[in-house]
C-alpha cells in the first residue's frame, strides 16, 4: 500500500544480477558437460591366447591338400639324367588329343589291348576234356577288356574244400603275383547228387605300366586239394598274353565330348 501525505513515494529498484563467479576448472573435472565416466579395467581371458601367442601358433599352422580319401594330392620324386620317367597312359592321351585339336587335324587315337596268345575259348578245344581228366585242372575261357583279364577254370570236383589260384607275372617271371579264384558254379552228373566238376573265376589286373607296346604276362593255375598241388600251365608254355595298339579315328561331333569326359 501507498501511504498518502507530503512525502513523495519513493521507487525501490532491484539489484542489478552479478555474473556468477568463475571457477578454475580442476584436473579431475572434465570441460564439457557430459557426465564424468570411469576407467573400465579390461582382462583377459584366462583361456584366450595373447598376441605372441597367436602369431606362433599361426607360424605352426601348416595348410595340407588331400583326396576324398585323405591321399596326398601331389608326389615330388626326383629322376637322375639316366633315368627315363613314367608318364601315364592316360596323360598321353589327353595330350595328344590337345595337340590334335590345336593344329585342326582329325583325332587319331591308339588304344592299348592285351591279345592272348592262345584260343580264347579253351573249352571249345578237342583235347580239353582230356586235359582236364588229366590234370584235374584247366582254363575254360579268357576274356580281356578295358577293366582288366577275367576268365574261368574247370576242376574235378575231388573233395569238397579246394583251393584254385593264378600266379602271374608282368616281368617275365622275375616278379610274380599270386590271386585267388572264386567259385561261380557246379556241373552235375545226370543221376549223381554230388557235382562232377566246379568252376571257378578269376580276374587279373593291367597296370598301367603294362599297357605299353610290346609288354606281356603270363600266367599258370594250381589246383589245391586233399593236400595235392595241380597244375595247368599249357603244357609247359604258360599261358601268354602279349600288348598291341590299335587306331581309332575319333569324328568331329565326339572330339568335344571326349576332351570333357576322359
Amino acid at each position: 500500500k501507498l501511504l498518502t501525505g507530503s512525502v513523495a513515494p519513493v521507487r525501490i529498484r532491484p539489484p542489478s544480477p552479478r555474473p556468477p563467479p568463475v571457477k578454475e576448472p580442476s584436473s579431475r573435472q572434465s570441460l564439457s558437460s557430459d557426465p564424468s565416466t570411469k576407467t573400465i579395467i579390461r582382462r583377459r581371458a584366462q583361456s584366450l591366447p595373447s598376441s605372441a601367442e597367436r602369431k606362433k601358433e599361426l607360424r605352426s599352422v601348416q595348410v595340407r591338400f588331400v583326396d576324398s580319401l585323405g591321399l596326398q594330392l601331389e608326389e615330388v620324386k626326383v629322376y637322375k639324367v639316366q633315368e627315363c620317367p613314367i608318364i601315364p597312359q592316360h596323360v598321353i592321351f589327353r595330350l595328344l588329343m590337345s595337340s590334335e585339336l590345336a593344329f585342326g587335324k582329325s583325332l587319331e587315337l591308339s588304344l592299348p589291348y592285351f591279345k592272348p596268345c592262345f584260343p580264347e575259348n579253351m573249352g571249345a578245344q578237342p583235347d580239353f576234356l582230356t586235359r582236364l581228366h588229366t590234370q584235374r585242372v584247366c582254363l575254360e575261357q579268357i576274356l580281356c577288356s578295358e577293366q582288366g583279364i577275367t576268365g574261368t577254370i574247370q576242376v574235378f570236383n575231388v573233395a569238397y574244400e579246394k583251393e584254385v589260384t593264378v600266379h602271374y607275372s608282368y616281368t617275365n617271371w622275375r616278379t610274380h603275383t599270386n590271386t585267388a579264384a572264386s567259385w561261380l558254379s557246379s556241373v552235375y552228373r545226370e543221376g549223381c547228387d554230388s557235382p562232377v566238376l566246379d568252376v571257378f573265376r578269376f580276374r587279373l589286373p593291367v597296370p598301367p605300366f603294362a599297357l605299353q607296346p610290346g609288354a606281356s604276362l603270363e600266367f599258370a593255375i594250381c589246383y589245391h586239394v586233399k593236400g595235392s598241388d595241380y597244375w595247368d600251365n599249357n603244357n609247359g608254355n604258360n599261358y601268354k598274353l602279349s600288348c598291341h595298339s590299335y587306331k581309332v579315328t575319333v569324328p568331329r561331333e565326339c572330339e568335344d565330348s571326349m576332351l570333357h569326359f576322359t
